[in-house]
């Protein structure tokens, strides 16, 4: 028999927020009407000068810390004294912002900018900076220790997952021909001794993991499974992006009522309810999606309400655990606009997940800066992937642009029983 967790959430609407008949199923947007990707957001009301002003100085922190090797937190098994080395000897492409998962974000980032060419005269800085930690012996090097002893969940999933977003990143750039283009492209050759390793290691483990991981930092698996999928769909691998989903389906598929009452956790830069959403919305075709989130999430207000999720709330900037709820703004920013993304125009839902994303926005977006370097070494990261879309393409969802490469209807009639264990122990909102 299935056990529900039944969450009381106050200020929820509970399923009355559905609201929608059998007709507009699967509807695409209205010629009139914007879709979720369209509709005003705190970034809209700037002028082309002012976001590409902010693109730069989220570039220039990012550029601040990708060659800073101190202060540095490495994660590393010592096999020996010979394995007693500074961080740049132990990862000369990925040394700097502090850890080696934050290098990779502040490279990609810079590959974002750089590649939509929104860094004017920082455009030089930024591929001077790729193409000085993205070298072919640096990335040997790199691949190397990843195949040490005792490594194998070495940035598992986290910053594994955000290295393939690098990966796509400068694919799509090459892709579209031009010096940029010629140059991402032997970037992206540079990279493919460390993106074998990496995919290697995801696809020996995903089969072997038992349970879904619902923390709130980075061993989370719903957001990494997001970077995962938006990768092998973009690079074309159809055996990653089955495997992605069947673990997704198999994990999340039949989870009810998301105890989001019980967030935010204390150090959370993630929310384990609304990344899962934004996961299925990408394995789920729409119709099914919109079923789905009314069991997960049913209490999305259908008023526009935004007082049923309250901004995280940083106390210490200076603490970088307690930092983290600036991320987790604008992450949940981010995964808020993907899950109305997915729902058509008419759905009552769309009003409060957009005004509560621009909420997010607002409150994680100010906080973006050099002062506190238990913050600056990321947050520009987050930040440029919430002003820049890169999770939402086109306002579509995945399924309804690319097609399902493991359609939901093809997958077992019988998924396992949710087991939806609370996201995170606390006091319930």
């Amino acid at each position: 028999m299935k056990t529900r967790l039944l969450i009381a959430l106050p200020l929820l609407t509970g399923l009355a927020a559905c609201n929608f008949s059998s007709e507009d199923k699967g509807a695409q947007p209205a010629a009139d009407e914007p879709t979720a990707a369209q509709s005003p957001r705190v970034e809209d009301s700037m002028t082309k000068m002012e976001a590409d002003n902010q693109a730069q100085r989220f570039a220039r922190l990012a550029l601040d810390c990708v060659n800073k090797q101190y202060p540095n937190k490495i994660s590393h098994v010592l096999n020996g004294p010979n394995d007693v080395q500074s961080p740049q000897q132990l990862h000369p492409a990925f040394f700097g912002c502090y850890d080696w998962h934050s290098s990779v974000h502040g490279h990609w980032l810079l590959a974002r900018l750089w590649g939509q060419d929104k860094l004017g005269a920082m455009g030089p800085d930024a591929e001077a900076a790729l193409e000085r930690s993205l070298t072919a012996e640096n990335i040997q090097a790199e691949a190397k220790y990843l195949m040490g002893e005792g490594r194998n969940s070495f940035e598992r999933p986290y910053g594994m997952a955000w290295f393939l977003q690098l990966y796509a990143e400068l694919e799509e750039i090459a892709a579209r021909g031009g010096p940029k283009g010629e140059k991402a492209a032997q970037l992206v050759q540079n990279l493919k001794p460390l993106e074998s390793v990496i995919l290697n290691k995801l696809k020996d483990w995903l089969p072997k993991l038992a349970y879904p991981i619902r923390e709130g930092t980075h061993n989370q698996t719903a957001f990494a499974f997001s970077l995962m999928l938006d990768y092998a769909q973009e690079h074309g691998d159809a055996g990653l992006a089955k495997m992605v989903k069947d673990k997704a389906i198999e994990f999340y598929g039949d989870d009810e009522n998301c105890p989001i009452g019980y967030e935010p956790s204390g150090e959370d830069f993630l929310s384990p309810c609304l990344e899962e959403a934004d996961l299925m919305r990408r394995v789920l075709p729409r119709d099914k999606y919109r079923v789905w989130l009314t069991a997960f999430l049913p209490g999305i207000p259908s008023d526009g309400s935004t007082d049923w999720l309250e901004v995280g709330e940083v106390r210490d900037p200076t603490d970088g655990k307690l930092v983290h709820l600036d991320g987790l703004n604008l992450s949940r920013a981010w995964a808020l606009r993907g899950i109305a993304s997915a729902l058509p125009p008419g759905d009552t839902r769309r009003a409060a997940l957009l005004a509560t994303a621009n909420k997010h926005a607002e409150a994680g977006l100010k906080n973006v800066s050099g002062k506190n370097y238990s913050g600056g070494h990321w947050l520009a990261s987050f930040a440029t992937y919430l002003t820049t879309g890169r999770g939402i393409r086109d306002g579509a969802t995945d399924v309804e642009k690319t097609g399902s490469i493991t359609p939901v209807d093809k997958a077992p009639a019988a998924m396992p029983s949710g087991k939806l264990a609370p996201a995170a122990k606390g006091k319930a909102q």
